[in-house]
């Protein structure tokens, strides 16, 4: 192995600890999460059958929802970092999309479809509910908006340990438990609201208001991040200024004359695969093009340690076959014809 190749290689491994590391913190967020809403679930479907209480009852499926969410979120991680094989030579970092996928789709049918329901049915059956089921429900409530404080305080911290911003929340797996998260806040913020004005007025039109626009706050979350998820599935290119880097990159290149193309997909949370059609400068033999192109890949792959498989189309003919095409351009008929006729 070259020097260049080994220096690659070592890079490689570094990135490759660093990941872990991240996932390890990623894993622990997403559990601390889960022991959340497994608690509060409980504890919301009890006070919401002794409450009578929709908007208790919705906040429920809500972290219902999300518990089964985590789950896959889980799985995500373990998934996606299983080593490329025959079956799939560029690995399973799309594992983690598909699974945030599938979380989208739980919160959306779990937790805003449940929630617009329980509305909906408070709307056209009315709901009762006693001093005590009100001062149970409200407690409950209270109780959970401290967890799920929490646990969001947890992801954010991750969050900013990470940089903060958008790179930081490019893990699908954290970004969905921070939207998770965050959504739980302000839904258990709307429940409040909404049974303490079905208290105070005696009117279940708030309760039920609360439960509806808990299910629209869901199904919005719910799109955002499978909006996302999709994107990356089907094949997203790499942000904008990423993709200039790497044009830069290739053009600062002295045996590269112009770049044609390039093009970039995500592979997975850390790898993307970059194809570029170049035209090198004239003169060069063919051993000298294949030299130049795994030197191109090597510097690229040191530049841009998220690049994974570097795929270079050149579109320039080496210098020998430039003399065969001369060669037998001067010996054809009509060379020799103009010639004879000179």
């Amino acid at each position: 192995m070259s020097d260049t190749a080994a220096e690659h290689a070592s890079d490689r491994a570094t990135d490759q600890e660093s990941d872990g590391a991240t996932d390890r913190k990623t894993r622990v967020t997403i559990l601390v999460a889960l022991a959340a809403n497994l608690v509060i679930a409980a504890a919301k479907a009890v006070g919401g059958l002794v409450a009578g209480s929709p908007a208790l009852l919705s906040e429920a499926a809500h972290s219902v929802a999300d518990s089964l969410n985590e789950v896959f979120l889980l799985a995500a991680l373990r998934r996606s970092r299983r080593p490329a094989d025959s079956r799939h030579p560029f690995g399973y970092g799309k594992e983690r999309f598909f699974w945030s996928l599938l979380a989208a789709v739980g919160i959306f049918v779990m937790g805003a479809c449940f929630s617009v329901f329980q509305g909906v049915e408070a709307l056209r059956d009315g709901a009762e509910e006693t001093s005590t089921g009100y001062v149970v429900g409200l407690v409950v409530l209270a109780v959970s908006l401290i967890v799920e404080g929490v646990s969001l305080l947890r992801a954010l911290h991750q969050v900013r340990a990470q940089g903060g911003g958008k790179d930081a929340l490019r893990d699908p797996a954290l970004r969905t438990v921070v939207a998770e998260d965050g959504t739980a806040v302000l839904g258990v913020t709307l429940a409040i609201i909404g049974m303490a004005l079905h208290m105070i007025t005696g009117q279940v039109v708030w309760e039920a208001s609360a439960s509806i626009a808990i299910g629209v706050l869901l199904g919005y979350v719910a799109y955002r991040l499978g909006r996302d998820a999709r994107d990356q599935l089907i094949g997203e290119a790499v942000d904008p200024e990423l993709a200039d880097r790497i044009r830069s990159l290739l053009v600062a290149e002295p045996e590269i004359d112009s770049v044609e193309a390039l093009f970039t997909m995500r592979m997975g949370l850390d790898s993307t695969m970059v194809a570029a059609r170049i035209d090198l400068v004239p003169g060069m033999d063919s051993e000298r093009v294949e030299e130049v192109s795994m030197r191109i890949k090597e510097s690229l792959g040191r530049a841009v340690s998220e690049t994974g498989e570097i795929f270079l189309d050149i579109t320039d003919r080496p210098a020998q076959e430039e003399d065969l095409v001369a060669e037998e351009a001067a010996e054809s008929p009509a060379a020799t014809g103009e010639r004879g006729g000179a």
